[in-house]
């Protein structure tokens, strides 16, 4: 199967599953925007039957949390007691008593001074294993100390006199547990908090305080407008009106309050198929662009490399043919035969000219194209059927002048030539039209062939696209990568008409 032959039917295959496609995405998404509708409400009533039991575990979790921060503060309390009373009691029942008390402390961090901040002891210090300041490495003195200038800037030491005027202090801080409570509750708020604003049912939402006025957060609202009192208060009064505020209660009898109404999921769902197919036609579109530069690159990168191995290639029996024309001559061996081989040598050189100039910037030159013209239909002629008639209409112009390069766009007008005679089958007329405007000429090689089906118009011009068995569709990609790429101008069918003949048109700027 011949792929360029199909190819106009592969796009409407394409096109209209494409379109099949998009029909069939709308019918789909609407029916499930229809659904949703449905379910919206009870999405939105779960949502907040979960949010109020979260808020009733935030609160147990805050009650617990105050019991045990009480809890802590007292143990504090009996444990710096006790250590004061270490100190200056006399009786060693009652010093017994106040060291087990002292002991008993496994959590709390504290760290003992000399009444000039000198640290002396220390007991629940985090990576301070030494127990004596003897023992303690560099390491350790620098977390000790980074430890007591943390607390000292947070606690009121406590003062311990322990002979006549001479007195120790005491520094505390809450203990590892506390503080990894408050952690916990401080996430479980922030998480609550989060969970109201970022929530599974997308609805607008607003949480305030008692008052009913301060926002303490919110979601799915525009931010733009949030300090826009008259905007929240009709906000808030509309949430209110459709559904019933969760009350919640976090601290003593201070309420918060969260304010909700129906999502914009609905409205965002009848857009999201156009927005949808925009982005996937835009995607589809760079991609093809790249892929499409990317393709041509890659062409030009293969036609350059062909060509300059050609050129190689055709440079060593080249110089062969010459070396032995010479040696021909040198022996008196000179007849009409040796001339034609001297004919078909100059055409060889050009053509490896040809090869070698493509990839590289082409030198224009002003030329004569009626002369050109002339001569190349004169060698083309002796070498074909004399049944193809050629005939070259310049207007009476003898002269006219267009920026050049000879070896290029002669391998143009041969190519056309040679696809003429192919679909004449040898035997036709070709004509070559040469209309001089005032920027432009305009040149029309016109056969009486087979004729192109207008489906191939721009699909002849294709690298590989041939009607012929043993041919490799090169000769019509090249005569437009010649006229447009170097010579800045446009070659394409003007005409064609089944068994009756077609029309290349080229128009080259003056």
């Amino acid at each position: 199967m011949n792929i360029f032959s199909k190819k106009q039917l592969w796009k409407i295959i394409l096109l209209a599953n494409a379109v099949l496609f998009v029909v069939v995405s709308l019918w789909y998404t609407n029916s499930l925007v229809r659904k949703i509708a449905a379910e919206e409400r009870n999405k939105v009533k779960l949502w907040a039957d979960a949010i109020q039991k979260k808020a009733n575990l935030v609160k147990y979790t805050q009650t617990l949390f105050n019991k045990i921060k009480n809890e802590e503060r007292k143990r504090i309390e009996i444990w710096a007691d006790a250590t004061k009373m270490l100190f200056i009691t006399e009786n060693d029942k009652d010093r017994s008593f106040y060291l087990n008390v002292v002991t008993s402390n496994t959590s709390i961090p504290v760290i003992l001074t000399d009444e000039n901040n000198n640290i002396t002891s220390w007991v629940n210090i985090d990576s301070v294993k030494s127990e004596t300041i003897n023992l303690l490495s560099e390491k350790e003195k620098i977390i000790l100390n980074d430890e007591f200038q943390r607390i000292s800037k947070t606690q009121t030491p406590i003062e311990i006199p322990y002979y006549k005027t001479k007195k120790n202090f005491l520094y505390y801080k809450d203990s590892k547990l506390f503080m990894e409570l408050k952690i916990v509750l401080d996430d479980l708020i922030k998480s609550f908090i989060s969970e109201i604003v970022i929530n599974s049912a997308t609805v607008p939402v607003i949480y305030t305080d008692e008052t009913k006025n301060n926002i303490i957060a919110f979601g799915n609202i525009d931010s733009t407008r949030i300090n826009d009192n008259s905007y929240i208060q009709k906000t808030i009064a509309a949430m209110a009106s459709q559904n019933t505020p969760i009350e919640i209660i976090l601290d003593k009898d201070k309420k918060n309050y969260i304010f909700y109404q129906d999502s914009f999921l609905l409205t965002q769902l009848r857009y999201y198929p156009y927005i949808q197919f925009g982005i996937i036609g835009l995607f589809l579109i760079i991609a093809y662009s790249l892929f499409n530069i990317a393709r041509k690159s890659e062409q030009n990168r293969v036609w350059v490399g062909l060509a300059k191995e050609t050129a190689h290639q055709l440079g060593t029996p080249l110089s062969s043919l010459i070396a032995w024309v010479e040696m021909l001559k040198l022996k008196g061996v000179e007849s009409e035969v040796t001339n034609e081989i001297k004919k078909d040598i100059t055409r060889l050189e050009t053509i490896t000219e040809r090869f070698s100039k493509i990839g590289s910037v082409p030198t224009l030159q002003k030329e004569n194209i009626a002369e050109f013209l002339k001569n190349t239909i004169g060698y083309l002629q002796s070498r074909v059927s004399g049944k193809v008639v050629f005939s070259l209409n310049t207007n009476n112009n003898t002269e006219i002048l267009v920026p050049l390069n000879i070896p290029l766009f002669e391998w143009v007008i041969e190519n056309l030539c040679k696809n003429a005679i192919d679909a004449i089958g040898g035997n036709g007329s070709i004509t070559i039209d040469v209309t001089n405007e005032n920027d432009v000429v305009i040149i029309d090689v016109t056969d009486t062939g087979k004729g192109i089906p207008k489906s191939k118009f721009n699909t002849v011009f294709e690298p590989g696209f041939t009607t012929k068995q043993r041919g490799w569709g090169l000769g019509l990609s090249l005569a437009k990568r010649i006229i447009e790429n170097y010579h800045s101008g446009k070659i394409f069918v003007k005409r064609s008409e089944l068994n009756v003949g077609t029309t290349f048109r080229m128009i080259l700027k003056k």
